[in-house]
């Protein structure tokens, strides 16, 4: 198979060239000099305050846990509005992208973005929501209330808890440097397989992708590592694990995906970069790889990646709704049990994500019944939540009217027929 490199490539810049940046497309253009002019008024703002200091000493270095949440969530809503821009220009596309007989929005046949463009922004955006918005955020809260909750000063490795965020910042730089120098991945947010081989994207935006979601993937692990030790060992006397609050549980069922899940992906990515970089054929499926080796992989992690963001969510409604409803929770056995179960079913359902490729009847019905498993203790939850409400003083602040929403939409999901994680997400 003849592969092209495209060049020059130097030991110091790689493929970097003054090419790489996309002068030509006015969007881009656009886009760049929106920001360019908001990041120097902003540290135009910075340098007027004399505020470098503080910053410095009190965010940049810190390694407080409360402090290095809010950045987690700063990020992650920094991340959340990029995506939400994607998500209205991908959504402009497809209104103005009419079929040929069709006289077209705005005089436009089909849309204002190139096809490769398009590809990119698909990516990028599901890239985004998944791994540098929600995950953040969630991370964030876990950072500020796991620590107050259990009664620990802070979280068991505060250096550690400083990495782990630095890293989620770093992979989040590369996505947005790639707007501007070079592209962005256009395989779709899971990598499509050939399409991420050096034959089919020879460019550097597949780069981008490879090295901010293993990076991310790094930090997520290591903040996973931090949560599970500060519950178990930096509890407060009396702080038995049947006082542990139930946030605290969905916390170390969610890094316990955390920590088995993410390294999967890492593990997927380094192949993928052997293949790229080295010549390797992991994947290349008519040099003796496997195209499903990948996409095993790739869903081993991706499944439990989502009830590694519906835990989290689940722990904050099983906050909100007893307090709320001015009542104890009902049932925290089974809650806390239910936790546990979801985190360890959710290893055995990735299957689902393709039952087509055939797999066989065994196989696909085996991941089947699995999938349906996970609606028990879901189903646990959403009884022991329904009860806390019963005869409670239901007050409906904010709070609650988003916690009885999720709840409605988890029962809605799951009503159509899909799994819990995904009703939520």
């Amino acid at each position: 198979m003849l592969v092209h490199v495209p060049g020059p490539w130097s030991p110091f810049l790689g493929r970097l060239a003054l090419k790489q940046i996309p002068y030509q497309n006015p969007i881009l253009v656009g886009t760049f000099l929106l920001m360019a002019t908001f990041g120097v008024a902003l540290i135009a703002a910075m340098s007027y305050r004399r505020a470098w200091g503080y910053l410095w000493r009190e965010w940049i270095t810190t390694v407080d846990h409360k402090r290095i949440g809010v950045m987690y969530c700063a990020v992650g809503l920094l991340m959340f509005l990029r995506g939400f821009i994607d998500a209205v220009m991908m959504r402009t596309q497809q209104m103005m992208a009419v079929g040929p007989k069709s006289p077209g929005f705005l005089g436009a046949l089909h849309g204002y973005l190139p096809p490769y463009h398009f590809g990119q922004i698909y990516s990028a955006h599901g890239t985004i929501m998944i791994l540098f918005a929600i995950t953040p955020i969630l991370v964030g809260l876990m950072n500020i209330v796991v620590p107050l909750q259990v009664g620990a000063r802070d979280m068991a490795y505060p250096y550690l808890n400083a990495i782990s965020f630095w890293l989620t910042a770093a992979a989040v730089a590369l996505v947005m440097v790639s707007l501007f120098v070079g592209d962005f991945s256009h395989a779709g947010w899971v990598g499509l397989i050939p399409l991420t081989e050096l034959a089919y994207s020879p460019g550097v935006g597949v780069d981008y992708w490879i090295w901010a979601v293993q990076i991310g993937s790094i930090g997520t692990t290591l903040a996973s590592i931090n949560i599970i030790v500060t519950i178990i060992k930096m509890r407060a006397p009396g702080m038995r694990w049947t006082r542990l609050p139930i946030f605290c549980w969905t916390a170390l069922s969610t890094s316990v995906v955390g920590l088995s899940s993410f390294p999967v992906l890492t593990a997927a990515l380094a192949l993928l970069s052997l293949d790229r970089y080295v010549g390797t054929h992991f994947f290349t499926g008519g040099l003796g790889g496997n195209l499903m080796l990948y996409t095993d992989l790739f869903w081993i992690w991706g499944h439990p990646e989502v009830y590694y963001v519906v835990l989290p969510a689940f722990g904050i409604m099983s906050e909100i709704i007893p307090t709320f409803s001015e009542k104890p929770l009902f049932g925290y056995i089974t809650m806390a049990a239910a936790s546990v179960a979801i985190a360890g079913i959710s290893w055995s359902v990735w299957l689902h994500h393709f039952f087509t490729m055939g797999a066989g009847p065994g196989v696909n019905a085996f991941f089947s019944v699995a999938s349906m498993l996970v609606g028990i203790p879901t189903g646990v939850k959403v009884f022991n939540w329904a009860f806390t409400l019963y005869k409670g003083r239901i007050r409906f602040d904010v709070p609650m009217l988003w916690a009885l929403a999720a709840l409605a939409l988890l029962l809605i999901g799951g009503a159509y027929g899909h799994d819990a994680g995904h009703a939520v997400y």
